[in-house]
């Protein structure tokens, strides 16, 4: 998946990510298939292939994370609880601009489903904040992803996208609290994962700035099918310096 992702601090962006890349090939996350090379290396330390069951370690078991604005958790989305609010998000204009899943809630469901009816390597999210549902992620395999085929992946590079849902809580660093909170999760529930990855439109400022005080680094610009983007990193090795 690769968003063109919008400033998670800015007074009028909406998030950090948007819709999942069609490359020109047409294929997005759900469609690249996993090749023998690519199983082979993800296989275990032992030698013995991973199972493929469980891609991302069972979000929904991942529990809370302690945050300056509240206790924060990823609860993965259910379409007959969570649609309605979702699509209302997504019809927002300033989220809409780079989601582009504006329309009937069916555009959005459709959207959702792809990603629950697939093998797993990316789970929707609603993002809980203080018992709040406030704001959407994508956690994804960014080395099972088309993004793998435009910077050096290792296995289990994980992605995420991020939008937030209200005005309000944008442009006052809730998007960098949210960033930073996310990408310990994956760190901590995910131990064969190196890296939390992100990209972010290069000419998006104020979102490479989230990405950069939730302590992520600026690894490489790449151009991607739709942008020319910031490849952000976060890795395990300094997670705790930065």
């Amino acid at each position: 998946m690769t968003p063109t992702d919008a400033g998670t601090d800015s007074g009028t962006d909406s998030g950090a990510g948007s819709r999942p890349l069609t490359d020109t090939g047409g294929e997005d996350t759900l469609d690249l298939h996993l090749t023998d090379e690519l199983v082979a290396l993800l296989a275990t330390a032992d030698g013995t292939a991973s199972t493929f069951g469980d891609l991302l370690d069972d979000v929904a078991t991942w529990g809370p994370a302690a945050t300056p604005a509240g206790p924060f958790h990823l609860v993965p989305v259910r379409i007959e609880r969570d649609l309605a609010l979702i699509a209302r998000w997504m019809n927002d204009p300033a989220v809409a601009a780079f989601w582009e899943l504006a329309g009937p809630e069916e555009v959005t469901a459709s959207h959702i489903r792809a990603q629950l009816d697939g093998d797993g390597r990316s789970v929707p999210c609603l993002g809980v904040l203080d018992e709040t549902p406030m704001s959407y992620f994508e956690i994804y395999r960014a080395d099972l992803d088309p993004l793998a085929r435009h910077y050096p992946a290792r296995p289990h590079d994980t992605g995420i996208h991020l939008l937030l849902g209200s005005v309000t809580d944008r442009g006052r660093g809730i998007g960098t609290t949210l960033l930073r909170a996310v990408a310990d999760l994956v760190l901590d529930h995910r131990p064969r994962c190196t890296r939390v990855i992100a990209e972010p439109d290069l000419r998006n400022t104020p979102s490479v700035s989230a990405f950069l005080s939730a302590g992520f680094r600026l690894s490489a610009e790449v151009d991607l099918p739709d942008k020319r983007a910031a490849l952000m990193v976060r890795d395990r090795a300094h997670r705790h310096v930065l």
